[in-house]
């Protein structure tokens, strides 16, 4: 079997030889890339199977990096790095679809963990249930997309996982801490509660016809939430 493909886009050369060689050592192929349009290239033309990517970055941020590459259908999950710490920048860089993310200084070994976690995750995503309708809802778990009465609907791939787990338990009550648990890692201590409420959110508001008043996923109050298949 073929090792994993990193793409590390990140402007410091001490980030990136500590990333190069913990990644290396542990069998994953490495590929550095110093600013975002860089980052960008190396992608298109190498097909990275997890991408770190730092948010301060010359010529392009990892913001936009992020965003670009969401619009143009691109799936390969995402961590990203920053030294800002504020609940609002978490939620942009995960709304615009990234799946991790991870404030400096970090521990390696943690970040290390992270990348796991992830590439753990997928393989229990594509081997599970690949396709689902909800309503008027299509969803296909394994191309990442979804439709209503042939609309395309676009839910970030880390929202695809969210709702896979939430097809997956149709009809249970599952707590904050268990989608933690499940589609974060048991050891992740950056994503709050605060943030898988407004994924919840961010579902809704695609999925339900009147997301004030679900009638899918619906809230346990002091518990968590329920998908519930009318």
């Amino acid at each position: 079997m073929m090792s994993r493909k990193i793409l590390i886009v990140e402007d410091n050369r001490g980030i990136q030889m500590s990333l190069r060689d913990e990644f290396e050592s542990i069998g994953y192929q490495v590929f550095i890339a110093e600013d975002g349009e860089e980052g960008l290239t190396i992608t298109e033309k190498e097909k990275p199977d997890l991408i770190i990517l730092d948010i301060m970055l010359p010529v392009m941020d990892g913001y936009e990096v992020c965003k670009k590459l969401r619009m143009e259908g691109n799936h390969t999950p995402i961590i990203m790095l920053t030294v800002k710490n504020k609940e609002i920048d978490k939620v942009l860089g995960l709304e615009l679809g990234a799946d991790d993310y991870v404030t400096k200084p970090f521990s390696v070994r943690e970040l290390s963990a992270r990348v796991k976690t992830i590439f753990r995750r997928l393989g229990e995503y594509s081997t599970e249930l690949h396709t689902y309708c909800l309503g008027e809802t299509e969803l296909d778990f394994k191309k990442y997309e979804a439709t209503r009465k042939g609309q395309k609907i676009d839910f970030t791939p880390l929202e695809f996982q969210v709702l896979h787990l939430f097809v997956k338990h149709k009809g249970q009550v599952i707590t904050r801490d268990e989608i933690l648990e499940k589609v974060w890692g048991e050891h992740n201590t950056v994503i709050s509660l605060r943030t898988i409420d407004s994924h919840i959110a961010n579902i809704r508001k695609k999925l339900e016809d009147d997301p004030a008043n679900p009638k899918y996923l619906i809230n346990i109050r002091g518990v968590g939430y329920k998908l519930i298949d009318q």
